[in-house]
């Protein structure tokens, strides 16, 4: 029974609650839904994930879109008696690679710099399907999220990504019902990291959004939203 369950929505890198915000409005009221900014104050995944945890007593449901779904999954890990549900929206659970360790590393020192938008915005439509990346309006909105975030945020957050644990070692003994949902052209969690949580945890349900890509709360809502809220009913009972 999970119907005294709170949900809370966990935004990706350098992203805050107006990620979620063509969600928020349909969601169960009886989970009162929140969005964590734990990333915003801790630098490494783990003390995100315990921060989620202690700022937010009782059974959670937890939602984490890219690096949110990081934090959800380590927050799983470290108290899987509270987690009843985990929903992971584009995300990775192996550590991070090399060659991507190096391309962070270098827009860190741009970062570092000040060159915050020189570097952002050349590379905002590769988080959308080429079809949401011609969306002037959408794209513009993903940017003004990522610029508000700043250097600091970018910085931080970017460190804790590099530094996260594999979480591949622990998925396979989670007992709660998993949501694995993926753009079907996502180049940045490409499907292939879905597919790969979604075999190691027992039962988990995957679904994919249609020409899609990182982005998919913002690209996709409507689906994202139809997939989420008859997933959380059925895990609730609400």
């Amino acid at each position: 029974m999970t119907s005294f369950a709170r949900l809370v929505l966990l935004p990706g890198l350098a992203c805050d609650a107006r990620l979620w915000e063509a969600q928020l409005p349909v969601l169960p009221i009886a989970l009162d839904a929140t969005v964590s900014d734990a990333a915003t104050r801790y630098g490494t995944i783990q003390s995100m994930a315990a921060a989620v945890l202690r700022e937010h007593q009782g059974p959670l449901i937890l939602g984490g879109a890219s690096m949110g779904g990081m934090i959800a999954m380590e927050a799983a890990r470290q108290a899987p008696d509270r987690i009843v549900g985990l929903a992971l929206l584009g995300t990775n659970a192996q550590p991070e690679g090399a060659e991507t360790h190096a391309l962070r590393e270098a827009a860190i020192e741009l970062f570092d710099r000040g060159d915050v938008r020189d570097v952002i915005e050349p590379n905002i439509a590769f988080a959308f399907h080429p079809a949401q990346a011609a969306d002037h309006a959408l794209t513009q909105r993903y940017l003004q999220i990522v610029l508000d975030a700043g250097a600091v945020q970018l910085i931080r957050q970017n460190r804790a990504v590099m530094q996260r644990p594999d979480a591949r070692i622990h998925l396979p003994s989670l007992r709660c019902p998993v949501l694995v949902m993926c753009g079907d052209s996502d180049t940045l969690t490409p499907p292939a990291c879905s597919r790969e949580i979604a075999a190691l945890v027992p039962h988990a349900e995957l679904v994919w959004v249609p020409q899609c890509g990182h982005m998919l709360t913002m690209e996709k809502p409507a689906l994202v939203n139809a997939a989420l809220v008859d997933w959380l009913q059925r895990v609730s009972g609400v």
